[in-house]
């Protein structure tokens, strides 16, 4: 996808995930998920879990390869926000990538060892839920908060969804904060199921867009 969409100055572009964009990437994330319900739980201390973040959202993204499609808004030269989708046919990942991903999971959070049991029980409910059959994958969609409420999310959707309907395949995502839900429904996405994979813990919503058309 070539650059598109200018809206007041920002643009939706596919990032090349290289590593001065991994960072960037890496930081928009960081920032847009520091405050969510799941992570708080997995790693309470904030200074802890920033940092934890930042390597586990870097390292996603990075291990998505050729499977992946990351796209970015940026606004005045600035990364402000990034969608990351799994292509069809793409999930689940390699066994190689998980590994490495399960990896970088594990420096992010080993200050605190019980939250990657937790984590593994979480990751592992989503892999019991997810479809088989062929579909986008929402894997990851972050704005910066200073840059929310724009339509950056939206603009960064679009494009996929266009082709999920050309291609009449189903879209996927989870979510772990309730609000989200009407967010996501704007754009055809529907309640599938609410995990609670560890007691006491925040549940996780999964949700489904069919294809229009």
């Amino acid at each position: 996808m070539d650059p598109a969409t200018n809206r007041g100055g920002t643009e939706i572009e596919r990032l090349i995930p290289d590593p001065s964009t991994l960072d960037e990437a890496a930081l928009v994330a960081t920032e847009a998920f520091v405050d969510d319900p799941f992570f708080c739980f997995l790693s309470p201390n904030e200074r802890i879990r920033r940092r934890g973040l930042r390597i586990y959202f870097r390292a996603g993204v990075a291990h998505l390869g050729e499977r992946g499609h990351l796209l970015g808004a940026r606004h005045d030269g600035r990364l402000v926000g990034i969608a990351a989708f799994v292509r069809p046919g793409g999930y689940p990942l390699p066994v190689g990538v998980q590994l490495r991903q399960t990896a970088s999971a594990f420096w992010g959070l080993a200050p605190r060892p019980l939250a990657l049991v937790h984590g593994s029980m979480f990751l592992l409910a989503m892999d019991r839920a997810h479809p088989r059959e062929r579909h986008w994958y929402l894997e990851l969609l972050a704005v910066h908060p200073d840059a929310q409420r724009r339509g950056h999310g939206g603009a960064l959707q679009a494009q996929v969804y266009a082709e999920a309907d050309a291609e009449q395949l189903p879209s996927y995502l989870e979510t772990q904060k309730e609000e989200n839900l009407a967010y996501y429904r704007r754009f055809g996405y529907e309640l599938v199921k609410e995990l609670r994979p560890v007691r006491h813990g925040p549940p996780l919503w999964t949700m489904r867009r069919e294809p229009k058309g």
